[in-house]
């Protein structure tokens, strides 16, 4: 078993290493092609099946394959279209975060069970599920599920339209002990929200803390649509010109983790709705190692970061897009069209 897990983690690292610039399109198409009958039939859906509105990070029985499913040659077609839909450090945060379930397994001495008495940590248990649209085959999405990762994916041929809701989580936070003591996965997600909150004024810190103590989870949770919260906190407009560089830099950092093409259309779109509407919220100790939250907005987008859990040494975030998340805008705007042919 060991062997497996550790064989998986060096086919990520050498796939990192190659595959990139490849059309969508074709590497979703050569993944399907890998599956036998029967994985196929678990993996394909339609575009309008209820299964890809579906959106949790807990660990859950989903549909959908999994790598222990796969063979070799099958498991080299998924990760070409994981690495392919997401940017390096996209891609790399994911890789790192179904390795934690083998931190968790030790942790908790792997006293956690499924169900049906399956471990509850296993870094193999990630779900993908592959949906087409069976008037218009240009359109197409994906999802790749499991224990703190839920990515979600609309495109019309080789063209990301959509990659949200998209969640990442971490515990632990920061690996407490074993060969991978220290290790943060979301640091930078942690550190800048701290750099931000605490290069506040007095005044301004009395606008963007929102309440001291830190919600349980993230607000929006797993609804098939996202909203603004209230409060919004401070904003944009409220910031120094090196305070306003901070959030727009954290920003990124969650930004940056989509594919550059649909990176660069989301920065488009947050830029076109007016960076004004942005605005930065907290909740919550001010200092590492207690509960702690934080929230952007606009007009269009919605991020959440929050650490409370195993005193506060778990994180989840999640980016949401207020308009357009599963694609749910552009395939309006398709299935519209449509109807008047």
């Amino acid at each position: 078993m060991k062997l497996r897990y550790r064989f998986l983690g060096i086919l990520f690292f050498l796939l990192a290493m190659t595959i990139h610039g490849q059309e969508l399109s074709v590497l979703a198409n050569n993944f399907i092609e890998t599956l036998s009958p029967e994985l196929k039939a678990e993996t394909l859906m339609n575009l309008d099946n209820e299964e890809r509105l579906k959106f949790n990070f807990v660990p859950i029985k989903r549909k959908g394959v999994t790598f222990k499913d796969f063979n070799e040659t099958q498991k080299e077609a998924a990760i070409a279209l994981l690495k392919a839909s997401l940017s390096t450090d996209g891609y790399k945060k994911t890789v790192a975060i179904t390795q934690l379930e083998n931190v968790l397994i030790v942790l908790e001495n792997n006293e956690l069970k499924m169900p049906d008495g399956s471990p509850m940590r296993d870094p193999l248990n990630y779900h993908f599920l592959v949906f087409k649209d069976k008037s218009n085959d240009t359109f197409w999405g994906w999802s790749f599920e499991g224990h703190h990762i839920s990515l979600n994916f609309i495109a019309q041929e080789n063209k990301i339209l959509s990659s949200t809701p998209s969640f990442l989580g971490s515990n632990p936070a920061i690996v407490p002990s074993g060969p991978h003591k220290g290790k943060e996965v979301l640091k930078e997600e942690s550190e800048m929200g701290f750099k931000l909150v605490n290069a506040l004024s007095n005044e301004q810190l009395n606008k963007a803390l929102i309440s001291s103590q830190a919600p349980r989870d993230i607000i929006s949770g797993t609804r098939i649509s996202a909203e603004n919260l209230e409060p919004y906190g401070i904003s944009y407009a409220e910031l120094s010109t090196s305070q306003q560089k901070a959030l727009k830099d954290l920003i990124h950092v969650y930004i940056n983790n989509y594919e550059s093409e649909f990176e660069k259309s989301f920065w488009d779109k947050i830029n076109t709705s007016g960076v004004e509407g942005l605005s930065f919220a907290w909740a919550g100790s001010l200092t590492p190692g207690k509960a702690h939250y934080y929230r952007i907005q606009s007009p269009v987008i919605l991020i959440e970061y929050d650490n409370t859990q195993n005193n506060a040494n778990h994180i989840h975030t999640v980016v949401r897009d207020l308009s357009n998340d599963f694609g749910s805008d552009v395939l309006k705007a398709h299935y519209e069209e449509s109807h008047k042919h």
